[in-house]
């Protein structure tokens, strides 16, 4: 994954969310949770290193804002 830049995090209510889980589905899953909570910058897939259990997907959130805004 490209490392996290100064703009992800640059105030309070923003926060980076990395997802580990198993398969595709369940990190899809983690991420409509979070989606139903605030507002997201989702990611459109998941990536998988070569010789690493599982998959990981990231997903920038805003605390400050509804997913309905």
């Amino acid at each position: 994954m490209r490392p996290i830049n100064d703009g992800h995090v640059a105030e309070p209510g923003l926060a980076v969310v990395e997802i580990a889980a198993a398969d595709d589905e369940t990190a899809f899953a983690v991420q409509e949770l979070l989606a139903t909570r605030w507002a997201i910058a989702p990611a459109d897939r998941a990536t998988h290193e070569p010789g690493e259990p599982g998959v990981q997907l990231r997903c920038f959130l805003d605390l400050l804002q509804r997913p309905d805004s």
